[in-house]
């Protein structure tokens, strides 16, 4: 099984991920037009095909980015352990760009999209695939809820939120579940 050994911050790539979300989510605070730049549109992503990347590391507003980053660490971490570094971060960067490219297909055309969720999502499928019945709570819900229900569920529910890209979080759960059942041949469960 995966350990996490003792390692400066800047060798773990999930501490990496968030760091980075951090920085940009900084350097876009009170710079909406830098923050627009870097949002995928269905309108520009012809002209502008890099905010399929972009955009998963720019979020809408505090409480975007640390519940972003904290279904991160924990859905990252949970991975990791299971599939290792490498296949976490395919998996999760695989599953933001495919997130990005269903808003582009699905998304209203004058629309704007941000945020990790599409590759958070195809996280949190992986898991679902590969450890379906793993008890989780998640708030509010006080009772333990096997995994696959809390991420499709609790994914239902967020996606049919105001202003919420349903399309990133659908297209990154289907690559997250199609990357769990990949890897499910490949393990001892």
């Amino acid at each position: 099984m995966y350990r996490r050994y003792q390692r400066p911050f800047y060798q773990d790539p999930l501490l990496v991920l968030i760091g980075l979300n951090v920085v940009f989510f900084l350097l876009t605070t009170g710079s909406d037009a830098l923050l627009i730049r870097l949002a995928i549109s269905p309108a520009t992503f012809l002209s502008e095909p890099w905010t399929a990347i972009t955009s998963m590391f720019v979020h809408a507003g505090l409480s975007h980015l640390l519940f972003n980053m904290l279904a991160l660490y924990f859905f990252g971490s949970y991975l990791t352990q299971i599939v290792g570094e490498r296949q976490m971060l395919a998996v999760y960067f695989i599953g933001g760009i495919v997130g990005s490219l269903f808003f582009w297909l699905l998304g209203p055309s004058n629309g704007l999209a941000v945020g990790a969720s599409g590759a958070i999502f195809a996280l949190g499928g992986a898991l679902a695939v590969l450890r379906p019945m793993t008890k989780v709570i998640i708030f509010p819900i006080p009772i333990p809820l096997p995994l696959w229900v809390a991420v499709i569920g609790g994914g239902l529910l967020i996606s049919l939120a105001a202003n919420v890209a349903w399309e990133s979080h659908l297209g990154g759960l289907i690559t997250g579940i199609a990357a769990g059942l990949v890897n499910r041949g490949r393990l001892r469960l």
